[in-house]
């Protein structure tokens, strides 16, 4: 039995026998209840406990099997797996059934796995970020031990073409080392992500505060679904409308001031991005201002100030913490993207304050480096880790920052 007939047969008869086991149990508590016994929950509360009964021992038994199997453990087969967990899933309606009873608190025992089952999806979600920081961190480990951290964070040249040859044995004298400054890289992921947030912030926050504040409902309701539309455009169509149209634009403006600009440079991906991001900011700090109580705004016009100033000193400091997270997460969107900047900016890593020149980001270099022809082991593939990495705990500056900012701000205002 193939894994897609085994996944089919499992989910093909357990959920018909969960809702069996639902409307049975449900029935049963009803039949009860309908001979002037009081039970001590809702009859729904019965139906999904004989379903926690019918479906978590069967899970438990497919998901041990899929461990076992994975790390070769024990090889079991897999219409004795599938037996197994359709009669546990049968064990488990009659013991779940036998327990509709009028003095059985159904309701706290479904709660008590709802518990658990929210216990284990936050753990997985520790573990797998533990895991991918782990994974990142031990392959970086191997990169630095083959190139030196300092060169790697303060160096002003990103030259890996020869890292293969080193790593094959076959680099003579003739050979220049490869070199893994990651000083240009980063500066063009930042200088990419600075000109996006330039035009993001300031768009996105006043639409914000125009839709929330000043548009009438109706306004509202349909210019908000349009702006959003921004969001579900793909990334490869702004970088074509990056390359083909903006790019040309900024060196026709930037000609006509006498300044020389490349077409693949990265004002232009910075401003499609920027667009690309509005809606991130627009509709969650929409959000975040519509969520500021009322009575402040009345409170504040009542003492006789404007609209205006209403907005500026009460509105925007009450939900400055909302804001914050809406740019943060732009800021992260920005920083991660890559179609746009590889066909806008380009992939030459240029150590460079001129936003007319060609660059290249972390993200753009990190793909290059895991989808080349090289062994997994050279120090060129080993180098997205170790962008990732920097990357990484860089983000995770950014978040600390934040936090500290936010969490003043609300001392201040609360």
């Amino acid at each position: 039995m193939s894994t897609a007939d085994l996944f089919l047969w499992f989910f093909g008869g357990l959920l018909p026998l969960s809702a069996m086991a639902y409307f049975l149990a449900r029935g049963k508590a009803l039949s009860v209840e309908s001979n002037n016994v009081r039970l001590h929950s809702r009859p729904g509360f019965y139906g999904w406990y004989a379903v926690s009964w019918v479906a978590l021992p069967a899970l438990a038994v497919s998901l041990l099997g899929s461990v076992a199997h994975l790390f070769n453990l024990l090889e079991i087969p897999s219409t004795m797996l599938l037996a197994t967990a359709f009669a546990l899933g049968g064990a488990g309606l009659w013991y779940g059934l036998g327990h509709v009873k009028a003095e059985f608190r159904a309701r706290q025992a479904v709660e008590k796995v709802m518990r658990g089952m929210l216990f284990t999806a936050a753990t997985i979600s520790i573990l797998t970020t533990l895991g991918i920081v782990l994974s990142v961190v031990f392959e970086s480990i191997r990169f630095f031990q083959v190139i030196p951290i300092w060169d790697f964070i303060t160096g002003t040249q990103w030259q890996p073409d020869t890292a293969f040859l080193v790593g094959a044995g076959r680099a003579d004298e003739s050979v220049a080392p490869p070199l893994f400054g990651s000083l240009p890289i980063f500066a063009g992921t930042f200088m990419i992500t600075l000109i996006a947030m330039l035009v993001a912030i300031p768009i996105g926050l006043f639409a914000a505060i125009y839709m929330s504040e000043y548009a009438s409902h109706k306004s509202r309701g349909r210019l908000k679904p349009l702006l959003e539309i921004l969001a579900g455009i793909p990334t490869v169509v702004y970088g074509f409308f990056a390359a083909i149209t903006i790019s040309p634009i900024v060196v026709e403006i930037a000609h006509s001031f006498g300044l020389e600009a490349d077409y693949t440079n990265a004002l232009a991906p910075g401003l499609i991005m920027g667009v690309m991001i509005i809606p991130f900011i627009s509709s969650l700090s929409d959000d975040v201002i519509r969520a500021v109580p009322q009575h402040l705004r009345d409170g504040s016009l009542a003492l006789g100030t404007t609209k205006a100033e209403t907005i500026r000193h009460i509105v925007l400091p009450a939900a400055f913490p909302g804001i914050v997270a809406a740019c943060l997460l732009a800021v992260s969107r920005a920083i991660g993207e890559t179609m746009i900047v590889v066909m806008a900016a380009g992939l030459r890593p240029n150590l460079t304050a001129n936003p007319l020149e060609g660059m290249t980001t972390v993200t753009v270099k990190i793909v290059e480096a895991l989808t080349g022809d090289q062994e997994f082991d050279s120090a060129f593939t080993l180098s997205a880790f170790a962008l990732g990495l920097v990357l990484l705990i860089i983000t995770l500056i950014l978040n600390i920052v934040s936090i500290i900012v936010v969490r003043k701000f609300r001392q201040r205002y609360e």
